[in-house]
């Protein structure tokens, strides 16, 4: 790899900086710059190998170059662009997963010959299929043509084909391998046979995930995501190097970070302006005021500003959410006040490439650092900085809000860990006006999982309808309010009447074979053994320490058929590990969005959903639902959509969940808003959940339980069965339920004014706790908290504080007392 610091070289440099010149006629540059020059490469006397990610001293997780798995999800369909001599492999991962595969050429036509499949049998893809959509809407833009949309499978949709790969009988691990001889595209989807059938949803046959590697023919492009849609222009900025190019209103800019760990300063002039002889431009100051934040992100506060507080761009994905726009791009000055005389900067590379477009040359360019790595301490509030967070292909994607003239650059800083010590490339795409790009940013199960962007959930036509306030939660947008009630009308909505919340971000785990229950005694605080069918438990996970991992309901669906509703992906990891380590005959299968769900909530929750479900004489009906009960149910009659239903929530309210197949879901939330107007009905968000969930004394991940805290601790003792025989973690709970040191308490305090989680409580001048959630209670008219206290201090009636402005400058008095707040008997939930 070329050192970039030798000042030998700087003349060479300083003459090669790349320059992207645009064919169109209506160009603001001046189309006569240079030539480009091939810049000599001088080597490093040493580099570590594999760039440094992996020696005997460290590891990176997630920033392999050789490795591009992914995953297909049920109800996710995967669309990749394959060139001929491309190799695709497909594992089944948990097996006994079949995937329907097709493949079209540039015209929609089917074309399995091209991975030389054509004898392979071949069935329609009907239109119930999840997904159908989005690969009709993608079928028709090629020319092909399938009828209406309805629910029947006629002659028209029968051009859509498919051929399937792997069946119900395939082991865990099997391969499939195709190499591709023509160019074609090829959509991947969980066989919907497969997913979902009507009569046997309770069976836990749902999910299943296969893992696939598309290595393309041309090796670096490997590493580069699969394009958005039909390419403009795209380049490749070489290290150390900068272009400059135009952006039209409505394009999509994406700029890729090809090999990890690489900055990017980005500067846009706005077109218009600069025509007029202004320079308008990102303001990073101006833009940060207006988003109320360090960088924009995508959802509503999405954009970058210029000094007239005009958007320019609205940032439309994310892959990373790390960025700077505080500090300036690299300068001379900045480099030569370490002793790095002559250094390439970016500074002085975008005022080279924008000389083209007549644009003054600044000795410091003000720009946006994508990918760069830094924070503020606030202990002494200086900028720190570290290696980038950016892996192999990771990138921004934003969409031009006005004709832009824009400069990139890959960072050539090789005296500092910002790039890795080793500067790489930066690739960069222009996509035409109106390619649809979602608003995502990306979701890791783990460092090394495979990035997910965030989707939608199957209820998103009805709640985006209803309100715009939209937050992450995991790999969904799921709503945190609605614009016609808000928070305080939802609270009281459920309190008082009954409300509907999306809650499809929850994580769902069927867990299948004889040795089912033998998994789930060794990994649950509970005991299963107990547990009838058609009912559930809440319990935890817990690690060897007994720190939880994970909590969630674990519902008996047969005698070895159990599914485990929790929070955290983490569970599937743990159970996958502890079935392996003992040999287990169990399946482990994770539905992903092939299930979403809905809580129904509040007083008026039973006699709402006893007007929609019908029940088959064999199972429990609505009215002898008791708490933690579940049933199968149909929407309204023998013949309706089946879903699985629970009486279970998490709001202390009487209250019902409702988990339904993805093409179930809409016709299920019309039926409750529908039956539900007489009976007072709202849609509530997480906003309003948060307070309630406080007041209800129920805990939460990243709150109540984290890395260091025990179930004890958490105030989660009451899920731990210590009677039951041997459980991971059962040793350390036995240790520290003899010798406590923290216990979570409630706060109630004086006024309205509430702490945030992380604030210390304070005696004297001492902390004795820390809060871990708080709100202001409706229900109690205070604000109130839960705590985590020294057990010398977590007497019921004792007067603490908690402190804000570095703990002394201001206090909160409140009085220790029991959780729950409201409800403390959980008479409501039983009712």
């Amino acid at each position: 790899m070329a050192m970039l610091t030798m000042q030998g070289f700087l003349p060479q440099f300083k003459t090669d900086i790349n320059m992207a010149v645009n064919p169109d006629s209506t160009s603001l540059a001046d189309t006569s710059a240079d030539t480009p020059v091939k810049r000599p490469e001088p080597e490093w006397l040493y580099q570590p190998p594999r760039n440094g990610f992996d020696s005997a001293s460290r590891t990176y997780k997630g920033f392999s170059l050789d490795q591009r798995k992914r995953t297909i999800r049920p109800a996710c369909p995967v669309k990749l662009n394959a060139q001929a001599g491309d190799l695709i492999s497909l594992n089944n991962d948990d097996g006994a997963t079949p995937v329907c595969l097709l493949s079209l050429n540039k015209s929609g036509e089917v074309d399995f010959s091209a991975l030389g499949l054509s004898d392979n049998p071949r069935f329609p893809v009907g239109r119930t299929t999840t997904g159908y959509a989005a690969i009709v809407s993608w079928f028709e833009n090629q020319g092909g043509r399938v009828g209406s949309l309805d629910t029947r499978v006629d002659d028209q949709s029968a051009a859509l084909q498919a051929i399937r790969i792997f069946d119900q009988h395939t082991p865990s691990g099997e391969a499939f391998v195709i190499r591709v001889q023509r160019d074609v595209t090829l959509w991947l989807l969980i066989d919907p046979v497969h997913v979902y059938h009507a009569d046997r949803v309770h069976l836990g046959s749902m999910g299943g995930s296969v893992s696939f590697d598309h290595v393309r023919v041309d090796v670096a492009a490997s590493r580069l995501p699969e394009p958005f849609g039909d390419v403009r222009e795209e380049f490749t900025i070489s290290r150390g190097t900068a272009m400059s190019y135009e952006v039209k209103q409505g394009e999509v800019l994406q700029i890729i970070d090809v090999e990890g760990q690489q900055c990017s300063d980005f500067m846009a002039m706005n077109a218009h302006s600069l025509q007029d002889g202004m320079e308008r431009y990102i303001d990073s100051t101006v833009t940060r005021s207006m988003i109320r934040g360090a960088y924009p992100m995508p959802g509503l506060f999405d954009k970058f500003y210029d000094q007239d507080m005009r958007p320019l761009l609205k940032l439309k994905q994310d892959t990373v959410g790390r960025h700077d726009t505080f500090a300036l791009a690299c300068t001379a000055r900045g480099y030569e006040e370490r002793g790095f005389f002559g250094h390439l900067n970016c500074s002085d590379n975008i005022s080279h490439v924008y000389q083209r477009f007549g644009i003054k040359a600044r000795s410091a360019w003000p720009a946006i650092n994508f990918f760069f790595n830094s924070w503020i301490d606030h202990h002494d509030n200086r900028i720190q900085v570290d290696e980038a967070w950016s892996r192999p292909g990771d990138y921004v994607a934003m969409e031009a809000m006005t004709d832009l003239v824009a400069a990139s650059t890959a960072c050539p800083d090789d005296v500092d860990p910002i790039n890795g010590w080793n500067p790489t490339d930066i690739h960069v795409r222009i996509y035409h006006k109106n390619t649809p790009v979602r608003y995502a940013v990306a979701y890791r199960a783990e460092p090394d999982s495979e990035a997910i962007l965030t989707e939608h959930s199957a209820f998103h036509e009805r709640t985006s309808s209803l309100t715009q306030q939209f937050q992450v939660a995991r790999d969904v947008w799921l709503p945190q309010s609605y614009e016609s009630t808000r928070s305080i009308e939802e609270y009281h909505a459920c309190r008082e009447a009954v409300t509907v919340q999306d809650m499809s971000s929850l994580r769902k785990f069927d867990i299948l074979g004889p040795d089912a229950e033998a998994l789930l005694q060794k990994a649950l605080t509970r005991d299963i053994t107990r547990l009838s069918v058609n009912r559930g438990v809440y319990a935890l996970m817990c690690d060897s320490s007994g720190v939880v991992i994970d909590d969630g309901t674990l519902f008996r669906l047969t005698a070895d058929t159990f599914r485990w509703c929790c929070g955290s992906d983490d569970s599937g990891l743990q159970l996958k590990e502890l079935a392996s380590a003992q040999g287990l005959n169990v399946w482990i299968k994770s539905l992903f969005s092939s299930l979403p769900n809905l809580a129904v909530q509040g007083p008026n929750s039973r006699e709402l959903i006893d007007r929609i479900a019908f029940t088959q004489p064999t199972v429990s009906s609505v009215k002898q639902l008791r708490w933690f009960g579940s049933t199968i149910a149909r929407l309204y009659d023998r013949d309706g959509e089946p879903f699985h239903l629970t009486r279970t929530g998490y709001t202390g309210e009487l209250g019902y969940e409702i988990f339904c197949h993805p093409d179930s879901a809409l016709p299920i939330w019309d039926a409750l808003m529908q039956e539900g107007q007489a009976l007072g009905i709202t849609a509530m968000g997480l906003e309003a959940l948060e307070t309630i969930r406080i007041e209800a004394g129920l805990m939460a991940a990243g709150a109540e339980f984290a890395a260091d805290v025990d179930a004890f601790e958490a105030g989660l003792g009451f899920a731990v069965d210590l009677n039951k025989a041997d459980f991971v973690g059962k040793a350390a709970l036995e240790r520290n339920q003899l010798q406590p040191r923290r216990v979570l308490k409630g706060l109630k305090f004086a006024g309205h004014e509430a702490p945030v989680s992380g604030d210390p409580v304070m005696h004297g001048r001492r902390q004795v706790g820390v809060i871990t959630s708080a709100t202001v209670s409706p229900a109690l008219d205070c604000a109130i908290a839960m705590a985590r206290l020294a057990v010398e201090h977590a007497t019921v009636g004792e007067t603490l504080e908690a402190g804000k402005l570095e703990r002394q400058g201001k206090r909160l008095t409140a009085t220790v007392c029991d959780i729950p707040f409201v409800d403390p008997t959980r008479s409501r939930a039983r009712a």
